[in-house]
């Protein structure tokens, strides 16, 4: 299979390139202000907010199916005045470019998405198909601006849901979490926000899975292992890197220091994959000691 991968120095992209060179398939990877023009490096530059180039990359390339990863995800960074254009342009805009290309080559097209499209004001789980679409800030609604235009100019779509995302390559909570804990013995962390973490290893394997079918549509996709909050999170980080910082919970009111809104309840209903019949991923706290070994904190 030939398969293209926006975004492919972030942390889901390095995994997903290298989850399908494993594979035995033909990748191409982009990333906005790389080299260009060296294919035998499996990397290219490209902007996506760029309709011609978008265009003319995938035209050359012809890839059987898309992997959009490209995305600006600094949260708070994007309430800056200064930043909403640009935002938009990259989540929305180009997330269209990207699906209008997929139509016109026939291709399948997997856009990675968030839980941040709702508001986690409502009790429960948010079902995979569920358009009750409430997002609390920029990010949140440029994103969904990207699923509404996938979901309209392409059939061949799939939409995933993640959140908490952690694997090499890029900043992430866990190896914030331990960065501090080098140089504080005490940590406030939220406790009211509830989610589940999400490895890059194993969103790639589904991914790739899903790439083989045709079975479209919308999915939530993060690690199994039940819901928890940040605070939890740390702690287990902690007890698996077997640090002794200590974790104070306190809520997002209480922390007060983020710029953008967050959903409380960003608990996502899985089941849809396993209806659909692809492989759950592993629980969450398997995929942490994976990423801890991984990257030499624990032997």
């Amino acid at each position: 299979m030939r398969v293209f991968v926006t975004g492919a120095g972030g942390q889901l992209g390095r995994a997903l390139t290298e989850d399908f060179s494993r594979r035995g398939w033909e990748v191409l990877g982009s990333v906005r202000g790389a080299q260009t023009g060296d294919c035998r490096q499996n990397l290219i530059s490209l902007d996506v907010t760029d309709r011609a180039g978008v265009s003319s990359a995938l035209n050359r390339y012809r890839p059987q199916a898309v992997v959009h990863c490209a995305a600006w995800t600094a949260v708070d960074a994007a309430e800056a005045e200064e930043n909403r254009e640009t935002v938009m342009a990259v989540n929305a805009l180009g997330s269209r470019y990207i699906a209008q290309s997929c139509r016109e080559l026939g291709c399948k097209l997997v856009y990675i998405s968030t839980d941040y499209v709702f508001d986690g004001k409502a009790p429960g789980l948010r079902g995979a198909d569920s358009e009750d679409y409430r997002p609390l800030n920029l990010y949140g609604l440029s994103k969904l601006e990207g699923e509404l235009a996938v979901r309209k100019l392409t059939d061949k779509h799939f939409i995933l849901r993640t959140q908490w995302v952690f694997g090499p390559g890029g900043g992430n909570f866990v190896d914030t979490m331990l960065r501090l804990s080098e140089s504080r013995d005490c940590l406030k962390v939220v406790c009211d926000q509830l989610g589940t973490p999400s490895y890059t290893r194993d969103l790639a394997r589904l991914i790739g899975d899903m790439c083989l079918t045709e079975k479209y549509g919308c999915y939530n996709a993060t690690n199994e292992g039940g819901y928890t909050s940040w605070y939890a999170f740390a702690e287990e980080i902690f007890r698996q890197a077997g640090r002794s910082t200590r974790v104070l919970p306190v809520t997002t009111k209480e922390y007060g220091l983020n710029r953008a809104e967050r959903p409380l309840n960003s608990r996502l209903d899985r089941s849809k994959l396993i209806q659909e019949g692809f492989e759950p991923l592993p629980d969450w706290r398997d995929g942490l000691r994976r990423y801890l070994i991984e990257t030499g904190v624990t032997g």
